[in-house]
């Protein structure tokens, strides 16, 4: 009796085990994936195999975002009627996919699902070897909070994440600069915390003093103005009617944002210590607002940002084809005067990975090296071997928040 007692003690407390070690090219489960659940999995070179019951289904793929390779991957049905299929090696970090079935775009039910292309979409979180910069390590942490507040501009309630850096609770008398922070085309408030991990950049930045400790607001990208019907089309359609989008919440952050930021938190309430930056379409809403408003704001980046030079409150509209870079007159002349510019802008940051498609890096570099020549001061960043997705934003930040309020 004393060894079966001993035995089923040792079994319980895991210290001996009948599962066999798992051999070199098995798949591990993603990080991202709902607890217990095995796929999708992950193998040393970061091919991808994924896998789903569906014993009634007559056709099934596997579809992503860039770092996926979009596919969609036609998938083989085993006898147990459970689907599979390993990708080719995708590029690390966080990655939108979904299923096919049937013709129907459907979540992965293994997967948590994060707010992109417009709706809770299936996501998987590829590691980096070597890379911690977005992990949560062994430091003093901050806090997100949801601060809700009623708009003055659409008459909505709104809500916007606020990160507040480690000991904001317990050094009641500091003061702290603020990084208005933004996400891209069908994706939501929840978007730097969930896809980009901004807090976990933040946390370790600041633990190795690398950054300084500031309020990070992350707020939802679209805003309606009473009565206005929203874009057809989704969350895409808010690119085609530039207008809509970018007016509203230029006014949302102008009138509401900041105002209600600044009464509700320990913030330096001036514009040296007030930064704005976004990924991709937040990219495009910084440039607009920040340069706009260079009375606000000292600091701008543009993570991936199209670049349209046009973009002014007078000219909302994009061309598919973009005009050349003049830095005379772009952005309403923001940039007309580089000596007056960079007196008053600490930090212009523009950047792109190296593997977004020519519409993306012709433009950005075009105007990066239209800027330097006319001498307006600015940081270049490229994300080396990562297209327009969450790797390369994660980079980018990691790159740009050092870089303020110093």
């Amino acid at each position: 009796m004393k060894d079966l007692f001993w035995i089923a003690a040792i079994a319980l407390l895991g210290l001996w085990s009948s599962t066999p070690a798992r051999a070199e090219d098995e798949a591990m489960p993603a990080a991202s994936n709902v607890p217990g659940a095995q796929s999708p999995g992950i193998h040393a070179d970061r091919r991808i195999t994924f896998s789903l019951k569906a014993p009634d289904a007559t056709s099934l793929q596997v579809a992503g975002g860039d770092g996926l390779g979009m596919g969609p991957f036609p998938m083989t049905k085993g006898t147990d009627g459970t689907w599979s299929v390993t990708t080719p090696p995708s590029v690390p970090g966080f990655h939108y996919y979904w299923f096919v079935l049937n013709g129907v775009a459907v979540n992965d039910p293994a997967s948590e699902t994060y707010f992109g292309y417009g709706k809770e979409t299936s996501g998987i979180e590829v590691p980096e070897a070597g890379t911690d910069f977005y992990a949560i390590q062994k430091v003093p942490h901050g806090e997100v909070r949801a601060k809700l507040y009623l708009s003055k501009t659409t008459g909505e309630w709104r809500r916007a994440f606020v990160y507040t850096p480690p000991g904001y609770d317990e050094h009641s008398s500091t003061r702290y600069p603020v990084l208005i922070l933004q996400h891209g085309s069908g994706e939501d408030e929840t978007g730097w915390t969930r896809q980009g991990r901004a807090q976990f950049i933040l946390d370790n930045l600041i633990a190795a003093g690398k950054a300084r400790p500031m309020i990070v607001v992350m707020d939802r990208g679209y805003a309606l103005r009473p009565g206005a019907a929203p874009p057809s089309g989704g969350s895409s359609a808010w690119l085609q009617n530039l207008r809509l989008a970018f007016t509203s919440f230029e006014d949302v952050v102008i009138r509401d944002l900041i105002p209600v930021i600044d009464a509700s938190y320990r913030t330096i309430p001036d514009r040296e210590h007030r930064a704005m930056a976004g990924l991709s379409m937040g990219g495009m809403q910084t440039l607009f607002i920040a340069l706009q408003h260079l009375d606000l704001f000292a600091y701008i980046g543009s993570f991936s940002g199209p670049i349209v030079p046009s973009l002014t409150a007078g000219n909302l509209t994009a061309d598919s084809n973009p005009e050349p870079f003049d830095s005379k007159t772009a952005y309403g002349g923001a940039f007309a005067d580089p000596s007056t510019f960079n007196q008053r802008v600490k930090l212009l940051w523009l950047g792109v990975g190296s593997a977004e498609s020519d519409q993306f890096r012709s433009g950005i570099g075009g105007a990066v090296a239209a800027l330097r020549k006319a001498g307006v001061r600015l940081e270049y960043f490229e994300s080396s071997g990562t297209a327009h997705e969450w790797q390369t934003w994660r980079r980018d930040l990691n790159d740009f928040a050092p870089r303020l309020f110093r």
